[in-house]
This record gives structure tokens, C-alpha cells and sequence, in this order.
């Protein structure tokens, strides 16, 4: 699954891909300093692969994977080229979701494209790009459906229909996502189409040094946004976490203590990403690795098999499966067995996360 990270020019998006990433994408104090998107790709912080590994010995653990793209700052303008405008929006049209980095620090060294640090002005601007971008892009479809609807086509009917309603609210201003949710047949269509502001999005106050834990003003503003859209503020010191990124395990513990923070907090924008995508993991564990696979709530036993190999999920025999809270009450796979918390699944079992699977299937 893959996240893009949107903002304005110079409010910390590349210094933040950095810190997730640890890539050393270019971060400068100039707008534009990204002309082509930087992907890299994150470990999905799971403090249980480590549990899991006290109690059956392995050869190596494999956390899941988030994929990232930087792309690069928006700006007044950008739905009609200003900048360097639809070729930035083009990148966000294949991204699964969006963090949306908000400056919420002043810093006379670090310019302003707007001048003058302003939270929600900056968030509607890009809003506002967004929108006018995913207008453009559906009228244009629209019509060409229209065409095709009118010579019989059941799809493009279909298609018009919801169309239709996305320019209804993107003319009132409302991103695509405010509708949500859609019946499953609209959805489809709506995927297809790939407009931007349908995409779900979590935000990222980057914060000053001295507001680690984001209870300024600024961050309030981001706050009540957020939850206006009934989505999630993550404040992140930027600076501070590309810092921490750099440090041995040790001094990296040492530092978060004196900062009174118990993990970096690109942790929780790794899990609040994870929980904006509706995914989940499960795990493997045996002697060769411990993995975390990742598939989404209410995947079935057949398709969790199949994240690991397409043929696991055409011969899909059946899964046994107990959750890691069984495994650290009973410390071993015999113990769990005894207990009777050991569990033969068919086709139809929705996985749990924590599960812990082993599957059968014919090759």
C-alpha cells in the first residue's frame, strides 16, 4: 500500500520523508527543492515480531511494509499548471492515501511561500487545488460517459450517476471523501476514476523542538480541522525526527527519555497510516523468519494466504491459527496446542490481528 505526503513548499515534507524513510532525499530551505517524487519504503513499527521472537527461536524478522512518496509542495494555483502544477497532482492520483504535512512552527530561516505561517489557510489552499484538479479532471470524463450512456451503455450510466454526484459536491466545495461512505458498486466506480480528494487523509502538524507533544496554538487549529473531517492529527517535529532516525538504539532511547517521549513519533504516523489504509497484520513464525504480512480488516483465511503467494490462495486447504495472546500466556506452540487454543480455520474464518498462522493448501 502506498501513502503520498502533500503540502505546501517548505513546511517539512522532504525532511519528514527522510526521518520515514531514512532515503536522504533532498531537503532545502527554497520551494520546489523535489521535482520528482522520492518513494521509499517503511518498516511498520510492530513491538510483537520482538515478542514473538523471545518465545520461538528464529533466524531473522521481517516487519511489513508501508511505501511512501514524497511529492512535491503545492501551491496557489497548481490544478492549472502554476508551479510546477498537474504534474505534481498526477503523482497523488496513485497513492492509496495522504499525509498532509501542515507547518505549525515560525522560523524566520525558513521562508514561507504565503509570507506568514497560517494552518488553515495553508490546508485549504492545497484543499482548494485538490478539489479544482479532480473538477477538471471528472468533467472531462463525464462527458465522454454521457456520450456512451446515451448509446445504451449500462456501465457509463452507472458511471454518470455517481459522477454526477462527486461534481455536485466538489462545486460546494466539499472534498470526495465527505461522502463517504459508498456502496460498494459506487465505490468501484470511484476507484477507477482515482480523484484525489476521495482519497482519506491523515495529518502531520510539524512542530517546533520546543512543542514536541504539539499543545501550541498552531496544532489546535490543524486539530479542529481534523476533526471537523472526523480524521487524525499526528504532531511531528520534523528536524527532530530525522535526527533521531540517525542515532544508535541507545542514544536514540536516551534522547526520547529527555524529551519526555517514549517512542519517535514517526511510530504513531506509521500506525495511524497503517489504521488510515484499514489494514491490519498477521504473522508467520517458524525457524527460517517471523513476518508480519499485511492484508486488510475482514480478509478471509484464503485471501491472508494469499499476500503470501497466489497459490496459497487457489489451494487453500485450511489455516491453523491461535493469536499472540496466546502465545505469551502459553510461552509455545505445545502449550498452546494443549490448552486447546490451537485452531483448525476454513475458507470463510475473517483473520484477526495478531493472528498467528500456519496454512495448508495443494501446490
Amino acid at each position: 500500500m502506498e501513502v503520498g505526503i502533500v503540502g505546501l513548499p517548505n513546511v517539512g515534507k522532504s525532511t519528514l520523508f527522510n526521518a520515514l524513510t531514512n532515503a536522504g532525499a533532498l531537503a532545502a530551505n527554497y520551494p520546489f527543492a523535489t521535482i520528482e517524487p522520492n518513494v521509499g519504503v517503511v518498516a511498520v513499527p510492530d513491538r510483537r515480531l520482538e515478542q514473538i521472537r523471545r518465545l520461538i527461536e528464529t533466524e531473522k524478522t521481517v516487519p511489513a511494509l508501508l511505501k511512501v512518496v514524497d511529492i512535491a509542495g503545492l501551491v496557489k494555483g497548481a490544478s492549472t499548471g502554476e508551479g510546477l502544477g498537474n504534474k505534481f497532482l498526477s503523482h497523488i492520483r496513485e497513492v492509496d492515501a495522504i499525509l498532509h504535512v501542515v507547518r505549525c512552527f515560525s522560523d524566520g530561516d525558513v521562508m514561507h511561500v504565503d509570507g506568514k505561517v497560517d494552518p488553515q489557510r495553508d490546508i485549504e489552499t492545497v484543499e482548494t487545488e485538490l478539489m479544482l484538479a479532480d473538477l477538471e479532471s471528472l468533467e472531462k470524463t463525464v462527458d465522454k460517459q454521457r456520450r456512451n450512456a446515451r448509446a445504451g451503455d449500462k456501465d457509463a450510466i452507472a458511471s454518470v450517476e455517481v459522477i454526477e454526484k462527486l461534481l455536485e459536491s466538489l462545486k460546494l466545495g466539499k472534498p470526495l471523501r465527505s461522502l463517504a461512505p459508498w456502496k460498494p458498486d459506487d465505490w468501484k466506480i470511484i476507484h477507477n476514476l482515482g480523484p484525489i480528494t476521495a482519497k482519506r487523509v491523515l495529518y502531520i502538524a510539524n512542530v517546533d523542538e520546543s512543542d514536541p507533544h504539539g499543545q501550541g496554538p498552531l496544532v489546535q487549529v490543524v486539530r479542529r480541522r481534523a476533526e471537523s473531517e472526523g480524521s487524525v492529527v499526528v504532531p511531528v517535529c520534523a528536524k527532530l525526527e530525522a535526527e533521531l532516525a540517525e542515532l544508535t538504539a541507545d542514544d536514540r532511547t536516551a534522547m526520547l527519555a529527555d524529551l519526555g517521549m517514549t517512542e519517535p513519533a514517526l511510530e504513531t504516523v506509521a500506525h495511524e497510516a497503517y489504521k488510515l489504509l484499514g489494514l491490519q497484520s498477521y504473522f508467520t513464525a517458524g525457524p527460517k523468519e517471523i513476518r508480519a504480512w499485511t492484508i486488510p480488516i475482514g480478509a478471509t483465511a484464503p485471501q491472508a494466504a494469499g499476500v503470501i503467494h497466489s497459490d496459497f490462495e487457489k489451494g487453500f486447504i485450511r489455516a491453523e491459527i491461535y493469536n499472540i495472546t496466546d502465545l505469551l500466556t502459553h510461552k509455545n506452540e505445545a502449550a498452546i496446542r494443549a490448552a486447546g487454543k490451537l485452531r483448525s480455520e476454513g475458507k470463510t474464518y475473517i483473520f484477526q490481528d495478531g493472528d498467528i498462522a500456519h496454512f495448508l493448501f495443494n501446490s
